[in-house]
């Protein structure tokens, strides 16, 4: 079984279940989340982390909400969408769960078994943009290619085969992708922790780099191409992801070596005009004071945490979605790929943030 077979998000009778990545690699361990809260916490904690990850994740603890009625339902989504504020995807579904609600209450269906069936279609579609994600990008990576890539963008953060590293595994199917260089993702090592796992688990060959290695890599001819994912995509073209991403796109363009991005339509955000407009999570300072129990500071010590940086799109080869790649300008092509989705219907009827 396949990591994105296996559904590292699921929704039960009375609860959402998702594999704790916290304490991967060393334990695979699920949690049961029981209440909108619970997964609120969840997400705040990064017990799931993943752009798209946290959306469905999201959806389905709305869905069970509906249980209990409308306002419980209403109530879970602005707590849910609360819990990240960059990651697009998270209001994206909570606001489309939101709207499958009013509109059976419009219609007088059962708000639960519609909002169940929205958050399987959300997940669903997730995994089939996934698959598309993946045959898409795949063509634009160079035969024999090492990649780098940051953070983690597989199934453990889609819920499906991943985005990015989906790309580099698809390639690597097809005999085009030599090795995967992972970088290791400070503070919380999502790169070492959750990508190695991924790819080790998958029989990729691959390395990890310390993220301040990045620079030596390219000087050293050994970056052909850059995958990265995203957390929320302008109007414009610029990109929100992990922060490092921009000093490596900066890197990719003095060694020549293209800089992708891999992400579904839903992380696309017509309603942000640039990354400007992006709010910036700023994450606690303790998770660069130390490292689980351990100070790696002196006491006193103050830390600067963004959990984003913005890439602008000057620097972006391309943006691959399910629907297609979209190159510069990307105030064009990305909106011919956004055109008719649900997060662009629900900013035609005022439903934005």
């Amino acid at each position: 079984m396949t990591d994105g077979a296996r559904r590292f998000i699921r929704r039960r009778e009375s609860a959402v279940e998702v594999i704790d990545q916290r304490a991967l690699p060393t334990a695979e361990r699920w949690l049961t989340l029981a209440t909108p809260g619970e997964t609120a916490a969840a997400i705040k904690k990064l017990a799931i982390r993943g752009a798209p990850a946290i959306g469905i994740a999201a959806a389905h603890a709305i869905a069970l909400a509906a249980r209990e009625g409308p306002k419980s339902a209403r109530h879970a989504a602005q707590l849910l969408a609360a819990a990240r504020p960059t990651a697009v995807n998270l209001s994206w579904a909570c606001e489309r769960m939101t709207a499958a609600l009013e509109r059976a209450l419009a219609e007088g269906r059962d708000p639960a078994r519609a909002l169940a069936a929205e958050a399987d279609a959300i997940a669903e579609e997730q995994r089939r943009a996934d698959r598309a994600i993946a045959t898409h990008g795949a063509s634009l990576v160079p035969d024999g290619a090492r990649v780098l890539t940051i953070c983690n963008t597989g199934a453990l953060a889609t819920g499906g085969e991943g985005t990015a590293l989906a790309i580099a595994l698809e390639a690597h199917r097809q005999g085009r992708v030599r090795e995967v260089l992972a970088l290791e993702t400070r503070p919380l090592l999502q790169g070492a922790r959750l990508t190695c796992w991924e790819l080790e688990r998958a029989g990729v060959p691959h390395r990890l780099l310390c993220d301040s290695a990045a620079g030596a890599a390219f000087a050293s001819g050994l970056v052909d191409c850059v995958l990265v994912g995203a957390d929320r995509i302008a109007r414009n073209g610029d990109v929100a992801n992990k922060i490092g991403t921009y000093p490596l796109a900066v890197l990719a363009e003095r060694h020549d070596a293209p800089f992708y991005v891999a992400a579904p339509t839903s992380t696309i955000d017509p309603a942000t005009a640039s990354g400007a407009e992006i709010p910036i999570e700023q994450r606690p300072e303790e998770e660069v004071l130390g490292f689980g129990a351990v100070a790696t500071a002196p006491h006193g010590t103050r830390a600067w945490n963004p959990a984003f940086d913005v890439t602008p799109a000057a620097l972006v080869a391309a943006i691959v979605c399910e629907r297609g790649i979209a190159r510069a300008p990307y105030d064009r092509s990305l909106a011919a790929l956004v055109g008719g989705t649900a997060r662009e219907q629900l900013s035609r009827a005022g439903a934005g943030r």
